[in-house]
């Protein structure tokens, strides 16, 4: 199973459970290759698009930017899992988000907070790496790509991500919390889906014990009618 399926059977009760009941229409903002929560949603009997560029072909997909696509109606709930750290314009895709819930619709969102990635988290997480795999993910990349530059950790790190343009996610929350009524916002365990061997719980052991850092960021909010 791949790292990416992995992340999508962990996180799809948690998303499920945040949502209103079916037949609910729920639209998946970057939803990657794999079809992202689309497939469970149809499932469970939800209306559900799902939009990225990368996104499979079908009825419930459109392959394109969602800074770019003509939403359709107004939905129940929009979900992104992993996405917001990375588009252009964060203000412009939350407003979008925000246009496109019908009153009282629920947001939530998954997200990295690569700024608590310090070096004991790190370490933690290279150590557990399957390097026999020939599926390596982000985590082996960089791993790679740190040894390779020969900087401290935190050095590389924030030059990687300002390399590559990713938000803060603490100023992705505090975006959302410009337009929406937040409803819970927790911390959970990231690593996990890349490891070997190790599983979810071993990482939530580990952030309790005080040996690693919670990277994941869940956050649920709800468009209030007067806004």
């Amino acid at each position: 199973m791949s790292s990416k399926q992995r992340w999508l059977d962990a996180m799809w009760p948690r998303v499920r459970s945040w949502l209103p009941a079916p037949p609910a229409a729920v639209l998946e903002l970057g939803c990657g290759s794999l079809g992202g929560f689309v497939p469970g949603l149809l499932s469970d009997g939800y209306q559900a698009i799902g939009i990225d560029p990368e996104a499979p072909e079908g009825a419930g997909y459109r392959r394109i930017e969602f800074e770019r696509s003509e939403l359709p109606d107004a939905v129940d709930a929009v979900v992104a899992s992993v996405s917001l750290h990375h588009v252009a314009d964060t203000g412009e895709v939350l407003d979008r988000i925000a246009g496109a819930l019908k009153p009282d619709g629920t947001v939530a969102v998954v997200e990295w907070d690569w700024e608590s990635f310090d070096e004991a988290s790190a370490r933690w997480g290279f150590e557990r790496l399957d390097w026999k795999n020939d599926a390596k993910g982000w985590l082996h990349r960089g791993y790679e790509h740190w040894q390779a530059s020969g900087q401290p950790w935190e050095g590389y790190l924030h030059g990687w991500a300002t390399g590559h343009g990713l938000h803060s996610a603490r100023a992705l929350v505090k975006g959302l919390d410009e337009r929406f009524e937040r409803v819970s916002c927790e911390r959970g365990a990231y690593l996990f889906p890349e490891l070997a061997q190790t599983t979810e719980r071993d990482e939530l052991d580990a952030i309790e014990a005080g040996l690693i850092r919670a990277l994941r960021i869940d956050y649920v909010g709800r468009l209030s009618r007067g806004r």
